[in-house]
């Protein structure tokens, strides 16, 4: 089934905003540009903008003829730091930064909801464009609330998508309740002694220390956590010495911890932690320890869930709507906005074929007006809802 025609013809000119977002993306909290163009097209279209809302986010507020619910839509704007390899005549042209996540896509599927909205005032009810910094790991949306974004701009729902190469081209998934996993990011520092790499004996190595405190992490899912409850830890990084004949004085490592339920996050926390204070004593080390929570358990309202599937049904046809079961090990920091606004967050396939954080990832531009569309059908639909 087809795209709104009049939404279908902005399919030129999304192309080239999100082109243009491409080629020059911005890491977290760092969006000047990507933040300036957001409020600029808001502003021609004669949405009330503010600026500033959690360092670079941007809020747009466009009210209905009618009175109704308030919908906030949200699009995070923040690239990763990736050297992008795809040879697109439109890729990076900032050395290290990518739109590796799709964010560009995002942002730009709801400037083309905004743009809709702004010439077919007669909803029901206002709608809240949320434009979030900082979401890969920063803490974007925690930023925007503590600075009173829901206390400025109240909204009786939420909803946000994100762009998905798995899924094929136009399908539209969704999970009803606990969604994508919870995360904590933790660090570890290891100071040791150095010595001559020919007199190990005068050392005490933190690089073997480091690589026999990875091994001890491995265990503490297998023998600590109940399988009927998902957890993974992956170590992630680990740095040391920079030559071929010196022992080093310290190791670093760090990672991430996934999980779906909180006690099962503090678990892990605590036995890293106890991990650790055992291989101090043991090694006659200093070990420091940093443990912090980035992202919730991103949870769905199940009443709002069947609400994307409605919004998305007429777009992209019955049959490419899923309700899926599928528990997401991967976290979104939109997450921390479903905590205190009921609402959904869907994933919508594209053409692309490269996962996503790949330094290759690429997104097929066809699907920018699916998700303008889905996002205005949201806003005319639950607007009007009683």
């Amino acid at each position: 089934m087809p795209v709104n025609d009049e939404i279908a013809a902005y399919a030129d000119e999304l192309t080239a905003i999100r082109r243009d977002l491409h080629e020059h993306p911005e890491l977290g909290f760092e969006e000047v540009r990507t933040s300036g163009i957001v409020a600029e097209k808001l502003k021609s279209w004669g949405i009330e903008v503010t600026t500033g809302i959690g360092k670079t986010g941007v809020v747009g507020v466009l009210k209905g003829t009618r009175p109704g619910r308030t919908i906030g839509l949200r699009a995070d704007m923040d690239a990763l730091p990736i050297h992008e390899e795809t040879n697109l005549p439109y890729a990076s042209k900032t050395p290290g930064v990518m739109h590796a996540c799709g964010h560009d896509a995002h942002t730009t599927m709801l400037l083309g909801a905004a743009k809709y909205l702004s010439e077919h005032r007669d909803f029901a009810g206002t709608v809240v464009f949320i434009f979030q910094p900082a979401e890969e790991g920063l803490g974007g949306a925690r930023a925007m609330i503590a600075d009173g974004l829901f206390d400025r701009f109240p909204c009786d729902e939420i909803y946000g998508m994100h762009n998905a190469p798995h899924q094929s081209p136009d399908v539209v998934g969704i999970k009803k309740g606990k969604a994508m996993a919870g995360s904590d990011f933790f660090d570890i520092k290891i100071t040791g002694r150095g010595s001559h790499g020919a007199r190990p004996e005068g050392s005490r190595d933190p690089i073997v220390i480091a690589t026999n405190l990875v091994q001890q992490i491995q265990s503490i899912v297998s023998r600590n956590v109940p399988p009927t409850k998902p957890a993974v830890i992956s170590v992630t990084k680990l740095n040391a010495g920079a030559a071929y004949n010196v022992i080093p004085e310290t190791a670093t490592l760090g990672g991430t911890i996934r999980f779906f339920h909180p006690e099962v996050g503090e678990l892990i926390s605590e036995r890293i932690r106890a991990l650790c204070d055992g291989i101090a004593k043991g090694y006659g080390v200093g070990v420091q320890v940093d443990i912090r929570n980035v992202f919730d358990v991103l949870e769905n309202d199940p009443a709002l869930a069947d609400a994307v599937i409605r919004a998305a049904a007429p777009v992209v046809g019955e049959a490419k709507t899923e309700m899926t079961d599928e528990l997401v090990m991967g976290s979104e920091d939109f997450a921390d906005m479903l905590r205190i606004v009921p609402g959904a967050y869907c994933t919508v396939g594209h053409g692309g074929d490269v996962q996503l954080h790949n330094p290759a990832f690429f997104i097929d531009d066809a699907m920018l007006p699916v998700g303008s569309n889905i996002y205005a059908n949201l806003v005319i639909d639950r607007g009007a809802a009683a």
